[in-house]
């Protein structure tokens, strides 16, 4: 598994010092924010109509996948819609595969209108997913998106990193070449139809919450052993002073577009008194992540 500290790297083109500061940022979000205590009966609500989800299968090199259905927003509330983005982006982590890092996202524009579209949510969305979950998105597949989506989509673009907006592939059931990316990623008779594979099973609403139910459980459970949760960095002092201090429409073709999954510097150590150094974070990110394998590898 690569080390989390190459998430942060990466994110801030293998520039330390920026992947520092955007660790330790990360750091102090997560303690004042405490995602690994959202719990479902806490988001239950805002997934009802099965507009987020963790599919129960995954792509053919063993990555999480994340189903999106923008069109089935059922609440206004942008604390409430990111706090169930939070929930399903930990839940992700928390299934990814011991010797994965990213996911998929299977975006689904069925029911999408520019009516669905929130400037607020979609730039807060955009913060926390590129400051606090670097390297987390292998690709994102936009499935048949409206013309009109042009135009959301150069809004967007703005707000997102070049090497974020480049893993979005747009495929549409009309364009046979593009739906081989499908092909590429996923066993067809697993794949939903929706995306044109052969699963006719749908989301399940009281299935998916006895499913969420019982990882709340484990995850529960993890951390009362002492260990850190999936992805949460709680081996930090807890206190404030230790964390402070497709493009427009051109990108998209119905070409061949296959799909290939993919030595670093070292972090610097140079500590501020009372703060942790950028080696402190990583250390810690890796022991967490190496507890967060010992529980997927017991469950």
């Amino acid at each position: 598994m690569k080390s989390s500290k190459l998430r942060y790297l990466k994110a801030r083109n293998w520039n330390s010092k920026n992947a520092c500061k955007m660790l330790k940022e990360s750091l102090k979000w997560r303690l004042e924010y405490k995602p690994e205590k959202i719990h479902w009966e806490d988001v239950a609500c805002d997934a009802e109509t099965g507009k987020i989800y963790r599919s129960n299968y995954l792509d053919k090199y063993g990555r999480t996948v994340l189903v999106m259905r923008p069109g089935f927003q059922n609440t206004t509330s942008t604390r409430r819609q990111i706090k169930y983005l939070v929930y399903c982006m930990e839940n992700a982590i928390m299934n990814l595969a011991s010797d994965q890092e990213q996911m998929v996202w299977l975006i689904d524009f069925q029911g999408w209108t520019m009516g669905c579209v929130s400037m607020k949510v979609t730039r807060e969305t955009t913060r926390i997913l590129q400051d606090h979950y670097p390297e987390r998105l292998g690709i994102a597949i936009l499935h048949n998106p409206p013309k009109i989506f042009e135009s959301f989509w150069t809004m967007v673009k703005p707000f997102l990193e070049p090497k974020t907006y480049k893993k979005a592939k747009f495929v549409y059931s009309h364009c046979p070449e593009s739906q081989k990316i499908f092909e590429d990623l996923f066993d067809m008779d697993k794949l939903e139809s929706a995306f044109g594979g052969r699963n006719t099973v749908g989301f399940d609403y009281k299935e998916y919450s006895e499913q969420m139910r019982e990882d709340d459980r484990k995850m529960t459970d993890f951390i009362n052993s002492g260990y850190s949760p999936p992805s949460v960095l709680s081996d930090f002092p807890q206190s404030e002073s230790s964390v402070s201090g497709c493009g427009s429409y051109e990108e998209v073709s119905c070409g061949d577009d296959r799909i290939d999954p993919a030595g670093s510097d070292d972090l610097t150590d140079e500590k501020i008194p009372g703060h942790l150094g950028c080696k402190d974070c990583a250390n810690v990110l890796t022991e967490a992540q190496e507890k967060v394998m010992q529980m997927s590898e017991s469950a």
